[in-house]
Formats: structure tokens, C-alpha cells, sequence
């Protein structure tokens, strides 16, 4: 079992690094970078040539926000809306082009959706 854990972790190494040298943030484009826990997802939109966040979101303001309206609780779900509360920031921010820094996960799921919110949202990948 360990050595699965392991092998699992170096795969997701080199698929992160393998983005992120192709990747860069910069004024005209930042980067919307994507971190998901196994409860939690969030979403920055850095800029690296300053090496500042411009806007971020996750989850955990959403939960509070529809805990008294209704409850959303499926991840995936979950993860459309932080797409589409970190377009509106990004566009209250001037920012509607940006560069999708997917972090070494793959593709689907959560990931996927995140991207979806934020394409619905206005920004353009």
C-alpha cells in the first residue's frame, strides 16, 4: 500500500511540474491557479511577474453564504460555483483573460467543473 502511495504522489509531481513550466502568469493574462483538498477546492488568479493574488475564492465562503439558503453539498457542484465566483471577482478586478493552472491534477471532476463556473462566467481561457 505504500509504495502505491508513493508512485501516486511522484505521478502528480511531474504532471504538476510538467504545467507549470509551460505556464506563466503575467499582467495582460494571469494565471487561475486551482488547489483541491479532499473536502475543499480553491481558486487564485496570481500574477507572477509581481508575484501577487489579484482574486481568490473557494468553497468554504460558499458553504457559508447557502448554508441558510439551501444546502449544496455535492462537491462537483460545489466546485461550478468557485469557477463562477472567481470569474466575478476576476472581472471586478479587470482581468478577463487568464492562462488555467490546473495543478498537476488531472482533468475531470472538480477540475473540469471549476473551469466550466469560470468559462460561464466570462473568463476566457
Amino acid at each position: 500500500m505504500y509504495n502505491k502511495q508513493k508512485i501516486k504522489q511522484a505521478k502528480k509531481q511531474r504532471r504538476k511540474l510538467r504545467v507549470r513550466a509551460k505556464i506563466s502568469g503575467t499582467p495582460e493574462t494571469p494565471r487561475l491557479a486551482v488547489y483541491k483538498s479532499l473536502g475543499n477546492i480553491y481558486a487564485q488568479v496570481i500574477d507572477n511577474i509581481k508575484g501577487t493574488t489579484l482574486a481568490a475564492a473557494s468553497d468554504l465562503k460558499i458553504k457559508q453564504d447557502k448554508k441558510s439558503e439551501e444546502k449544496v453539498s455535492r462537491k462537483i457542484s460545489m466546485a461550478y460555483l468557485v469557477g463562477k465566483d472567481i470569474a466575478a471577482k476576476a472581472k471586478k478586478a479587470g482581468i478577463s483573460k487568464v492562462v488555467y493552472d490546473r495543478g498537476g491534477f488531472k482533468y475531470h471532476g472538480r477540475i473540469k467543473a471549476l473551469a466550466d463556473g469560470a468559462r460561464e462566467g466570462g473568463l476566457e481561457f
